[in-house]
């Protein structure tokens, strides 16, 4: 296929994020999981999570389990100290990624923290297919620094996490959903096409300005708002007099039944059941 032959995906739905509140408190906009959207096949939840005020106290999210996805968190600012039962612990700095496999069983805790008096930053929580559900807990823990940035010369910068923009391919690999995740920063009027494999699912998250986003870059999206793409090959985003920032996400759809209880997402109510009584019984955690 050419690039004459491309077909650019059109924008299908605009959610506002509503706010939620979830954690230890932590005030929240969210997009995904919500009233607006439950579920956008494979991607479960989008958060974000954000805070100007350098003497709010934001406890962060105390130790919880997770069974059958991946939770994605990514922090532009501020900081994040997790640990977890594989014996993990550290702090997430500004730029990093930590994309955690919870599969069959993973307690963690992410407890959140100002730099410089901001905090901004995402979580992403992915579904695993039913033969992976039970699979071994496991991460990728990302630095900013080895995260490629690709400087164009018209100024738009793209920070690669998952997926490939040019020649430079994302650090987090090995993931079911085949996943593209760019943090997209465009100055005034530029216009960023990125290529997404048809059938995929794709959104873009504005979180700052204004794009003119999907086919023609005819519909515009103020921040912070998610806009939700048909199917194509790839997308397109123009941005507004003030430039704009943006996070573009796709992954592969999974089209099976999804049961949610909270952190746990299975594919039948049995399976749910079976989790809460590991819980109750002390066997959630294996060695």
């Amino acid at each position: 296929m050419t690039n004459t032959d491309a077909v650019t995906r059109v924008v299908e739905r605009v959610i506002t994020p509503q706010q939620a509140i979830d954690g230890a408190g932590v005030r929240l906009l969210r997009s995904i999981a919500g009233a607006s959207l439950d579920y956008l096949d494979p991607f479960l939840l989008f958060d974000q999570f954000s805070s100007d005020d350098p003497d709010e106290d934001i406890p962060g999210f105390p130790m919880h389990p997770h069974r059958g996805i991946e939770t994605v968190s990514y922090l532009v600012e501020g900081e994040i100290r997790h640990r977890d039962t594989l014996g993990n612990a550290g702090t997430i700095e500004p730029g990093d990624v930590q994309w955690m496999t919870a599969g069959r069983a993973i307690m963690h805790e992410e407890m959140l923290g100002h730099r410089a008096g901001r905090l901004l930053g995402f979580q992403l929580w992915v579904n695993l297919p039913a033969r992976d559900k039970m699979m071994a807990p496991r991460y990728q823990d990302i630095r900013a620094e080895d995260v490629p940035t690709v400087v164009r010369d018209d100024g738009v910068r793209v920070r690669v996490i998952a997926g490939t923009v040019g020649d430079s391919i994302g650090p987090v690999t090995g993931i079911v959903a085949e996943p593209t995740y760019l943090d997209v920063a465009m100055p005034a009027r530029t216009t960023f096409v990125q290529a997404v494999a048809r059938g995929h699912t794709a959104f873009a998250y504005l979180f700052e300005g204004i794009g003119h986003v999907g086919l023609d870059s005819s519909v515009p999206v103020m921040a912070p708002r998610l806009a939700i793409f048909g199917d194509g090959d790839r997308v397109a985003v123009t941005s507004g007099g003030s430039g704009a920032r943006f996070l573009l996400i796709s992954g592969a759809p999974i089209g099976e039944p999804i049961v949610r209880y909270g952190p746990f997402v299975m594919n039948t109510w049995e399976e749910i059941q079976q989790t809460l009584r590991e819980l109750r019984d002390g066997t959630f955690i294996k060695a």
